[in-house]
Parts: C-alpha cells; structure tokens; sequence
C-alpha cells in the first residue's frame, strides 16, 4: 500500500507539470497571433491610405509637385510622404507614396502620372 501512495503523488506532480507546459505554449501562441494580427491591421490600414493619396493625385492636374491628402481621424497616427520624380523631360512623373505609423515606414506604393 505504501508504494501506491508514492506513485499517486508523483503522477499528480507529473500531471501539473504538464497541464502547466501545455498553458504556458497556449498563453505564447495567442500572444504572436494577437501581434500578427495587429500587424496585419496596420499593414492594410496603410495600403487603403497609401492608394487613396494616389488616387486624390491622380485627380489633380499635372503639377511639379503635391500635398499628401489629410489623414481622416479613424487613422491616428498615420502620416503621408509624397515624392515625385520627374521622367522623360518632365511630361512622365513617379510618385511614390510612403505611409507612416509611429515613425516607422508601413508600406511604399509607387504610381506614375502623365503630362497630357
């Protein structure tokens, strides 16, 4: 009887051990998925901002230059470069969009316009 005593303790602590295993890789992998998520939000985010300031230029008449288009307040955070390099003797423009977040640069979307 002694040693059936024993051998119930030890699968006790052997249990919690793996049941306390088992609950630290659950906790870590819903943490990278909450993150990955996050990310992902911000990456589309960017891309919807990023096209709109293309388009709005696109709208515009032909100029050496442009304004980035006001971030709507549902996007904090967010902020616009526009670059534009001149092509063909000027009648070919590259424009380049860089969507900010936090300082950091989230994505890049390149567009090219015409001097008709």
């Amino acid at each position: 009887m002694k040693s059936e005593t024993g051998a119930s303790l030890i699968e006790a602590v052997v249990a919690l051990a793996l049941l306390g295993i088992i609950g630290v890789t659950f906790l870590g992998a819903l943490a990278t998925t909450s993150n990955s998520r996050l990310i992902a939000d911000e990456h589309a985010s960017a891309r919807i901002l990023a096209e709109s300031q293309v388009e709005e230029i696109r709208k515009q008449t032909y100029a050496f230059s442009y304004d980035p288009v006001p971030i709507p307040a549902e996007y904090p955070g967010y902020s616009a470069v526009i670059d534009i390099d001149n092509l063909r003797n000027g009648n070919i423009q590259k424009i380049t969009v860089t969507i900010i977040h936090h300082n950091k640069n989230i994505t890049t979307l390149e567009s090219y316009k015409a001097n008709r």
